[in-house]
């Protein structure tokens, strides 16, 4: 998500300094013309609109509240757009800690894949106070194809937990539906052609159908690992709220199948390959049978990163 945030905000005139633990993306956003930063602070010292993007609760803690973090490093005045899925006690301790600093945090999820995001065709649910959103708007603009301003603080994040509610369904519904027609012997390109253009089609079914089709799931636009945190993170909103969601929990069996079948850095549309099995459907050739190494027990970091804007003068 960072790189293509960075990308985009780039092809739109900013002056984009970033940090992320992994030199390997520092030296990708130099490669785009961008200011690679030694670290969140050096990153803070040049800019007042800050953009984090972050897989998980622990390089949450990390970016905000670490040794020269965002906490302890932003001047007052900046406005830090905080794009990652992440529970909403979690969110409002991000802005609380940084309000006392006058420092104001925007809760900004995105809804859209990382290969959505490298398309510049994700969504932004904007939300919180109104004076920082305006002047924040300009750089969310920057990299995605649409920007709602929803609200209050969190409002955004609950507005994010309906959407991947949606796409946990769908993702699973669009590989029930592609192993429904290998059952029948309907060609898998002739459905999604005609599917896709009428009443039973979905955006999952648009993003995810190709990869269901070519049984590859290797170029993961969202593991299974890391989507297994959002999925968590629905059902216990929904939980404190009591809400019933009959349709998502028959749908999470599907994903924890996946992950145990060692899937886990997998894009999600491998629930697909967990319906085949069950199905009894047994492809002649296809990548999903010959035991890639993303099945393999090696473990890897994650990636935790920051891109900060600043939109160059012009006279």
């Amino acid at each position: 998500m960072g790189g293509a945030f960075a990308r985009h905000l780039l092809s739109e005139g900013f002056s984009v300094h970033g940090f992320d633990i992994d030199a390997g993306r520092r030296a990708a956003l130099k490669r785009l013309g961008g200011q690679a930063a030694a670290s969140i602070a050096a990153v803070l010292r040049v800019c007042d609109i800050v953009v984090t993007s972050l897989p998980s609760i622990a390089a949450v803690e990390a970016a905000f509240f670490g040794k020269g973090g965002i906490v302890a490093s932003a001047r007052r005045g900046t406005v830090i757009i905080e794009t990652s899925t992440l529970p909403l006690a979690v969110k409002q301790r991000l802005h609380d800690a940084c309000a006392k600093r006058g420092v104001t945090v925007l809760d900004c999820p995105v809804s859209g894949t990382g290969a959505q995001a490298a398309n510049r065709d994700i969504a932004i649910y904007a939300s919180g106070a109104k004076a920082a959103y305006v002047r924040a708007e300009a750089a969310l603009k920057g990299f995605s194809r649409s920007v709602y301003y929803c609200g209050e603080f969190g409002n955004g994040s609950k507005l994010k937990y309906v959407a991947n509610l949606l796409v946990t369904i769908h993702n699973v519904s669009t590989a029930e539906a592609m192993v429904l027609g290998m059952k029948s012997g309907i060609d898998l390109e002739l459905l999604y052609q005609v599917i896709r253009d009428g009443a039973g089609n979905s955006r999952m079914f648009e993003v995810r159908g190709p990869l269901m089709i070519a049984g590859d799931y290797s170029q993961a636009t969202m593991k299974v690992d890391v989507y297994k945190k959002d999925i968590d993170i629905i059902e216990q909103f929904a939980a404190d709220l009591h809400c019933p969601l009959p349709l998502f929990e028959a749908s999470k069996p599907l994903y924890a199948a996946a992950y145990a079948q060692g899937r886990a850095l997998e894009d999600t549309a491998a629930v697909c390959a967990v319906l085949e099995q069950m199905a009894g459907v047994n492809r002649s050739s296809g990548p999903q049978k010959s035991g890639r190494s993303t099945r393999s027990s090696t473990s890897t970091k994650r990636k935790a990163g920051s891109i900060s804007t600043r939109k160059r003068k012009t006279r």
